[in-house]
């Protein structure tokens, strides 16, 4: 009885969606039944059952308590119906039930499984604000590969505007002709469309992962962008960090006509290089002038090597990355980046 009383309190929210039972669908709380003895003879604990976390539905309809949990005896994750029975089913011994696979259909569940989503915060909530710090350079100037660094190595989430846009045109939305057209000419894309798909991402990521650290790598690239981020944020905090990649021009078409020969990019050209570099002069160093006025921009010269680059880097994002990570050896990955060791032949760096 007094081991139980020793294991995390249960966080986590579940979502169900898309069942072939639409009663099946809703959102489940951590679960508050009391210590019971289960099927296999364990005693659980309030937020588990057979020592794995358990939840209950949140509209309390149930007949079941815990709705989702682990069973020992047939070791596998179960969701139960509204009068108790089993619906859907999984077999395995994770400490959390699967949402990247599909579950099984037991005896009382109808077909399709459902999708279920974890979430790290509440959902009913508003999700809690995140350390943002942006990240600008001209093509080419080490943006993407830093990130990727800082993500592996240092716990951060990199969020690439140009994957993000690249991304929702491949969705085949309402925008994608135009979208493209915009990209191809290496012209800046909509405020609104640029800031709904970066906050929709920072929230969907964070409830998900329950990582709080972004890197948002390409934002913002003009003052309007930063005037829609504003507008579209609930609160008044200290404006974000800015990290400035600075690296002369021609070292940048250097990097883009050698990246063009692997990310089969249709802008890595030196047409498309000259028209981005030329926008981002216009209307994106006015940004990166106006955060050096206020203090908040870091500019690293990325000519040097990598590893100078990415110590200094580390140091500046060094307030929010947790210790433990900022101390682990580096990866084979990471070595790659830093052109430490060799890419296989059929990879390289971003």
């Amino acid at each position: 009885m007094a081991e139980t009383h020793k294991l995390p309190s249960n966080s986590f929210y579940i979502e169900v969606s898309g069942a072939g039972l639409p009663e099946v669908d809703g959102l489940f709380v951590p679960s508050t039944a009391p210590p019971t003895e289960s099927e296999s003879g364990t005693l659980s604990s309030q937020g588990y059952w057979n020592g794995k976390l358990a939840w209950d539905r949140a509209d309390g309809k149930s007949a079941r308590s815990p709705a989702i949990s682990y069973s020992n005896t047939y070791q596998s994750w179960r969701i139960c119906r509204l009068d108790g029975h089993l619906a859907y089913d999984f077999t395995s011994e994770d400490d959390l039930p699967p949402t990247d696979r599909e579950w099984h259909v037991y005896k009382k569940g109808v077909a399709p499984a459902p999708q279920v989503t974890l979430h790290h915060y509440d959902p009913r909530q508003s999700c809690p604000e995140a350390n943002i710090v942006f990240v600008l350079g001209g093509p080419g100037a080490g943006k993407g590969t830093m990130c990727e660094l800082a993500a592996s190595q240092l716990g951060w989430t990199h969020l690439s505007i140009g994957d993000l846009l690249r991304a929702e045109t491949q969705a085949g939305g309402p925008d994608t002709e135009r979208l493209e057209a915009i990209m191809q000419a290496g012209e800046l894309v909509p405020d609104d469309i640029v800031v709904k798909l970066l906050k929709q991402a920072i929230e969907q990521l964070t409830r998900t992962t329950g990582k709080r650290n972004f890197l948002l790598d390409g934002f913002p690239r003009s003052l309007s962008n930063l005037e829609a981020w504003h507008e579209n944020s609930d609160s008044q905090s200290e404006l974000p960090k800015m990290l400035y990649f600075e690296c002369p021009y021609p070292v940048l078409e250097q990097r883009i006509l050698a990246r063009a020969k692997y990310t089969g990019r249709t802008d890595d050209n030196v047409e498309s290089l000259k028209l981005r570099f030329d926008t981002f002069k216009a209307d994106t160093l006015p940004t990166v002038e106006m955060f050096k006025s206020r203090g908040r921009c870091i500019e690293i010269d990325t000519s040097q090597d990598r590893q100078t680059v990415y110590n200094v880097v580390a140091e500046a994002l060094a307030d929010f990355t947790d210790c433990k990570l900022a101390d682990q050896p580096l990866s084979e990955r990471a070595e790659m980046l830093l052109g430490l060791r060799p890419f296989p032949k059929d990879d390289t760096a971003t």
